[in-house]
């Protein structure tokens, strides 16, 4: 598995990981909190890897060469 994310979109992912994962365990409930938790948790597992299977699947790639 090789890396297909820069630094800055790395970076990104993980601010809005911590945004999604702080709201839902201050502001949501139910469902949507759950929704968030998981979205929250594979955007940080994507940050901390540098790896987006999404690029992978439309063959895009932020890491430059």
């Amino acid at each position: 598995m090789n890396k297909n994310e820069s630094t800055l979109d790395r970076v990104i992912r993980a601010v809005v990981s911590i945004i999604i994962l702080y709201a839902a365990y201050t502001m949501l409930t139910g469902i949507v909190a759950l929704i968030g938790y998981i979205i929250g948790v594979l955007l940080m597992i994507s940050a901390i890897t540098g790896y987006c299977h999404l690029y992978k699947i439309i063959g895009k790639s932020t890491l430059k060469q």
